[in-house]
């Protein structure tokens, strides 16, 4: 009798795993083609849309994302099945966090480099830039911070973007509070067609520290720009800041959780 041993299968593993998983789950993998596919196809129908129709830019930008958030959502769904729900809401994370710090690039270019004035700095989808929007934005980053933290995403970056996260989630919820607030004042005096938009809020110019803070609050208001910056330049800050930190607080978490990465 002859006996033929075969040896276990190894998990065969993506090569860039180890070293930048972030990137294996950012990779649109068998859905590049579908993406590129709607991407050219968003693009010209939003040429089309300025060009033939005279759309406004924020039209055209909304239906370019409108237009991406399908295969954005089948990928998403995709990189559940294959690393786990919690991996595809750190991709997503990364990936519409990095989406909005564009919009506030581009605001700041609008600012600083096209001379625009501050209320005209209104980025690539002005209707969006409003109280509302940033509020439910803020606390939609948050909750899956938090997620991905009881998940595992800790360490020194996990806790750096949190507290970054809360920190930015806190200021547009006093804004958007203080929006509020102003509104039902200005009606109560009958200005019915004036906005509230725009207020300050904790930091910049104009803002909580500025105004209100105390002697124990003056080491934290002599950092550059916290009570002097403007609402584009403390938002930008904001932003890019968030970006920052989520890049390694996601790539370190993708990193220990090798399995998930596992063919």
């Amino acid at each position: 009798m002859t006996l033929t041993f075969t040896p276990s299968p190894e998990p065969i593993e993506h090569t860039t795993s180890r070293s930048f998983p972030i990137l294996d789950i950012l990779h649109p993998r068998e859905h590049l083609r579908l993406i590129a596919v709607s991407g050219s196809l968003a693009l010209g129908s939003a040429i089309v849309s300025r060009v033939v129709f005279n759309w406004v830019l924020w039209q055209a930008v909304a239906l370019v994302l409108i237009v991406m958030a399908v295969p954005a959502t089948i990928k998403w769904r995709s990189d559940a099945r294959c690393f786990g729900r919690a991996a595809a809401v750190a991709g997503a994370l990364v990936t519409l966090q990095g989406l909005h710090t564009v919009e506030h690039v581009t605001q700041w270019v609008q600012r600083h480099i096209l001379h625009e004035p501050l209320r005209q700095a209104n980025g690539l989808l002005s209707p969006a830039n409003s109280e509302w929007i940033h509020f439910l934005w803020n606390w939609s980053v948050m909750i899956p911070v938090v997620y991905l933290m009881s998940k595992g995403m800790r360490g020194f970056w996990g806790w750096a973007l949190f507290a970054w996260a809360f920190a930015h989630t806190l200021e547009h919820t006093y804004m958007f509070v203080r929006y509020i607030q102003v509104t039902r004042e200005l009606h109560a005096l009958g200005f019915d067609d004036v906005t509230a938009q725009g207020l300050p809020g904790i930091v910049g110019q104009g803002g909580w520290l500025d105004l209100s803070a105390g002697p124990k609050l003056q080491m934290i208001c002599g950092f550059p720009g916290i009570t002097t910056a403007d609402r584009v330049d403390a938002h930008f800050t904001w932003n890019t800041g968030e970006i920052l930190l989520a890049i390694p607080a996601v790539h370190i978490f993708l990193r220990t959780k090798v399995d998930a990465f596992r063919r």
